[in-house]
């Protein structure tokens, strides 16, 4: 019997058997099919907003039928945004430099080399490449050509109006769009917590021979689960982000030592200290509104112990 900390596989399994069970279906599309949305996106009427800063549209599609919905967040545009003007400012970086290379050469050149230098250059800048129309036109420099760049209005066009929007499909016909952005946002949390335990816990597919081992397995789970979440909402609302994983690296560097000082009439002294955090750990600490203690009390199963070893 196989026990999954972890994997996609549960999730798609569990989309399989809804679908198979005659359930509704919600699923992201592609971001190719916005396009066939366009007169929705460029519509200022119909919109709802769901969640500050995400509004979303019913709509249906022109094909298929099902139902679609149309979504804009601010924080996707802003996003989107800026990896378009990122890779556009590599790509005429590029252009630029290759054309002065053009410019300075003092023999003619082989137009097909460059044809494919400029190919590379947009296939690493996919995300903007088709913003610039790139042409090697006769010229009367040593070289026998010159680089020309033209920029796509249709593209800016596009970007204006499609940043920061994303389309669900669905076949169920009888929610609202809230009911149905709400669902699908439901979803992706249930596949952040696989990743969550794939990634963050380290917790992978362990086989068990036995039901009980199986359950258990699942509650340490669960239980590690539901600490990484309350870490993280800890953290939220110290204002802290929401990487419990860089709290706790940073936290980690804290110990604990025990220091020992014999005596002439009463055998050894046992203190257990903790390191002083330094002013980032500090810091940290006050916004999470954790006090460390100067000592820590030893466990009465560990005194035997340390008894017997001294």
């Amino acid at each position: 019997m196989a026990c999954w900390g972890v994997s996609g596989s549960p999730i798609a399994a569990w989309r399989a058997l809804t679908i198979s069970r005659g359930c509704g279906r919600l699923a992201g599309a592609p971001k190719s099919e916005l396009k066939k949305f366009g007169c929705e996106l460029a519509r200022p009427d119909g919109w709802r907003t769901v969640q500050e800063g995400v509004e979303v549209k019913l709509t249906r599609h022109p094909e298929t039928e099902e139902t679609v919905i149309v979504c804009r967040s601010a924080d996707r545009r802003s996003k989107e945004k800026a990896m378009h003007d990122k890779f556009s400012a590599r790509i005429e970086a590029a252009l630029e430099r290759l054309a002065a290379r053009i410019a300075r050469s003092k023999k003619r050149l082989d137009p097909a080399p460059v044809n494919r230098q400029i190919g590379r250059i947009l296939q690493q800048n996919q995300r903007a490449a088709a913003r610039f129309a790139i042409a090697l036109e006769p010229d009367s420099c040593p070289a026998g050509f010159c680089l020309r760049m033209t920029y796509n209005a249709a593209f800016d066009d596009w970007a204006e109006l499609s940043e920061g929007a994303y389309l669900l499909r669905s076949n169920i016909t009888d929610w609202s769009d809230q009911q149905l952005w709400k669902a699908y946002i439901q979803l992706t949390q249930a596949e952040a917590a696989f990743r969550i335990h794939k990634d963050q816990l380290k917790v992978r597919p362990i086989w068990h021979q036995r039901e009980d081992r199986v359950q258990a397995h699942i509650l340490v789970c669960f239980l590690a689960f539901v600490l990484w979440k309350s870490l993280e909402m800890w953290q939220q609302r110290a204002g802290l982000g929401n990487s419990p994983r860089t709290i706790l690296e940073e936290l980690a560097r804290i110990q604990s030592h025990d220091v020992v000082l014999p005596t002439a009439t009463h055998g050894e002294i046992r203190l257990r200290c903790v390191t002083q955090p330094d002013p980032a750990q500090a810091a940290l600490l006050d916004r999470l509104g954790i006090v460390l203690p100067k000592r820590m009390r030893l466990a009465e199963h560990e005194l035997p112990a340390l008894a017997r070893s001294a």
